[in-house]
């Protein structure tokens, strides 16, 4: 056994055992909608464990953005919640329509949520699995500079934002108080901004 494990790439040959993916053995739409799919699949692990009602939620891709003006604002929407029941202040953010570039979709959203645009291209913060468990879609998160008041909103039925403006760095306090307190979309998107702007040396 010793000499077993001393065999070269014992190890990484065992990890790969270990981690390797799960199969799917088969895979049925249980529901689809234009928001998003729900999908039932049966899956087996690669220690021979099967599972018979896995369930997926495909979406497509989101995009945000942290917006900050030449005032040195942040621009935020608060809108109610649903599912949690609670107004929320959030950074914009919306899905990605056919054929659009995620950059694309940031201004699109940006522009019909607040009205705000930028004459500076959106830099890209960076793109995360929203919840690999369950969900199959990305967010792609931006920092959009400089930024002024162009439009009314214009928003789908649905929808009721109203535009706050914060001073940047008000923003820690705002998370800390919990007065901001939706992680996916605004507080790891600010947090990635504030990043960005230290490595760059930028003043707020």
């Amino acid at each position: 056994m010793e000499n077993f494990i001393r065999k070269p790439n014992f190890w990484r040959d065992l990890m790969e055992v270990i981690m390797d993916k799960w199969k799917t053995l088969k895979s049925e739409y249980i529901h689809k909608s234009p928001f998003g799919n729900i999908r039932k699949d049966e899956c087996k692990l690669p220690n021979g464990i099967e599972i018979d009602d896995y369930y997926v939620n495909e979406y497509s891709d989101w995009v945000n953005a942290v917006v900050i003006t030449k005032e040195y604002e942040i621009v935020l929407v608060e809108q109610y919640r649903y599912a949690g029941n609670e107004f929320y202040l959030e950074v914009p953010a919306g899905k990605i329509e056919e054929n659009e570039t995620y950059e694309e979709a940031i201004i699109r959203e940006v522009r019909e949520e607040t009205g705000f645009i930028s004459k500076s291209k959106p830099i890209l913060l960076g793109e995360f699995m929203v919840n690999p468990a369950t969900q199959n879609n990305k967010v792609i998160t931006f920092l959009l500079l400089d930024a002024f008041k162009e439009f009314e909103q214009d928003l789908d039925d649905t929808e009721i934002l109203t535009i706050k403006l914060l001073n940047f760095n008000e923003m820690d306090h705002l998370i800390k108080s919990k007065q901001i307190n939706t992680q996916l979309f605004t507080a790891h998107a600010y947090s990635m901004a504030k990043m960005y702007l230290m490595e760059k040396q930028v003043n707020i």
